[in-house]
């Protein structure tokens, strides 16, 4: 009987709520037959605990920076002890991000340095006050994150992957040049054509949808970086066109309050909390627009085309990758550009078959990046790694 590789796995959280995490919950569960996992984290959900070994990492309360400080330190310690005292030994160290110094394989998901750099655009006199500490917490954690992806990535230390080519190539700033793309997966039993059709009445009937209504979309958080001011001025020039617009996360609307009143799209726009059944959603919506300004990849653009939603997503976002624009999806050059926004949001609202067939291909693309395919290009790595 030939003896599995021994994986230790280090991330705070694994849940399926958010992206990095669900990423990673979808790996864990396709690799925990052919790899021994060691889940080094603070909590755990939606993984079958009787598959891995769960080394629970105590946390602390306190601001995420301070949090964040003494996971990286805590992990280390907790897995220096069990090597120490338990005499556990690992084949190798996995890890989605920038979690700890001894990584043997790192899936990156975001490159911090990157948002560093547009945060530093963003001075506080155009925010309130009362967002002024909030801004200065998100700075300094950057920052420290920014200083600890110089040491871990420059150095040359283990096989680093990218979930984009756009990631790949941030990468290249830490001169590492030979970086694997590993796509994110899509669930197909959930986020599919079928389903999406199945809950359209009922979920536009619970938002107040009515028929004439075509309804845009945007899932995350962080709204400034993920282009809403683009997607409100859009709608502001399309006042003839029953424009709704649904923003599922959990950031606050109050700094774009006084815009949708100037735009008087206070009918026209709903800011809502995540929901488990976020297909419910997609259910609902017409299209997903997304001119997001900076995205390793962007999960629910996936999903929406997996729902097959017409989708608008901007150049900037590793998902345009996976899109052929006019075909499975359009992309939104400058995410910036709200003119354009509103050209092609206008052109899915008109041309009804444009959409059908939009439609039709984004969810057979959708249908080819499977969580399966994701897990098996990273378990080639893992073998890579132990050879």
């Amino acid at each position: 009987m030939s003896v599995r590789p021994r994986v230790a796995i280090v991330s705070p959280f694994v849940d399926k709520q958010h992206g990095t995490e669900r990423c990673l919950a979808e790996q864990i569960a396709r690799l925990a037959d052919r790899f021994e996992i060691h889940l080094y984290s603070h909590r755990v959900q939606d993984i079958e605990l009787n598959r891995i070994i769960w080394h629970r990492v105590p946390r602390v309360p306190g601001p995420h920076l301070l949090a964040y400080c003494w996971w990286f330190l805590a992990n280390h310690l907790w897995r220096w002890w069990d090597q120490k005292v338990r005499g556990l030994r690992f084949d190798l160290v996995y890890t989605p991000g920038i979690n700890c110094l001894d990584a043997d394989v790192i899936l990156v998901h975001v490159v911090f340095s990157e948002l560093r750099r547009q945060m530093a655009g963003l001075s506080l006199s155009k925010h309130p006050v009362s967002n002024w500490a909030r801004l200065i917490h998100r700075r300094m954690y950057f920052h420290l994150i920014s200083a600890l992806e110089r040491l871990i990535y420059a150095r040359q230390r283990g096989i680093i992957a990218a979930v984009s080519q756009r990631t790949a190539n941030r990468l290249a700033t830490y001169g590492r040049h030979q970086v694997t793309v590993i796509y994110h997966g899509l669930d197909g039993n959930r986020f599919n054509l079928a389903r999406r059709q199945q809950l359209r009445k009922h979920a536009r009937l619970c938002l107040n949808l009515a028929n004439p209504a075509f309804c845009l979309l945007l899932i995350g958080n962080d709204w400034r970086n993920k282009g809403l001011a683009t997607i409100l001025e859009a709608m502001a020039s399309l006042p003839s066109l029953h424009l709704q617009l649904i923003v599922v996360g959990s950031d606050d609307p109050a700094p774009f309050r006084k815009m949708i009143d100037r735009h008087g799209l206070s009918q026209n726009v709903q800011f809502l909390h995540l929901r488990e059944d976020v297909e419910f959603y997609y259910g609902a919506a017409d299209a997903y627009v997304s001119p997001v300004f900076e995205d390793a990849f962007g999960l629910p653009v996936l999903e929406a085309m997996g729902c097959g939603l017409p989708v608008i997503v901007s150049s900037c976002a590793g998902a345009s990758e996976v899109i052929r624009d006019g075909v499975d999806g359009m992309i939104l050059e400058d995410p910036g550009d709200a003119g354009s926004l509103a050209k092609l949001i206008s052109q899915l609202q008109s041309d009804r078959g444009m959409c059908r067939t939009l439609s039709s291909n984004a969810a057979r693309t959708a249908a080819q990046y499977t969580w399966a395919r994701n897990a098996a290009e990273l378990a080639r790595i893992f073998e890579k790694a132990t050879a």
